[in-house]
């Protein structure tokens, strides 16, 4: 196997194999997780109109941005790029990173009222 051939059959791997391909999560467990974790509690019963104005409206969100957030509070405020909320911290401690996963997509694929301001 030639050097350029290795490199092209690693990105080949890497591009099926990798990021998307498992960021994708189970939208169905997903809905479950949320469910068990009373998430509606806070977040709203559609995941659009939470219970108060200062938490975030999590319908439609991007599911990488949603990732990286329960991480954020897995890790903590002392963690590098934590989150500092002590509800969500342990709500997210919880989760394994399939869970986070599925948690993403399943919040990702609901309508939301999500907008960009210009």
């Amino acid at each position: 196997m030639t050097k350029i051939t290795l490199i092209a059959s690693v990105v080949t791997a890497l591009t099926l194999f990798g990021g998307n391909a498992f960021a994708a999560g189970d939208a169905a467990n997903g809905k479950a997780i949320v469910e068990k974790n009373n998430c509606a509690s806070c977040h709203g019963k559609d995941f659009s109109t939470p219970i108060d104005p200062a938490y975030p409206k999590l319908a439609g969100q991007h599911a990488d941005y949603l990732v990286q957030a329960l991480k954020g509070y897995q890790r903590g405020v002392d963690g590098p790029n934590g989150r500092g909320n002590p509800t969500m911290g342990a709500q997210a401690k919880a989760l394994s990173h399939s869970d986070i996963l599925d948690v993403a997509a399943y919040l990702h694929s609901l309508p939301g009222s999500l907008i960009v301001q210009k």
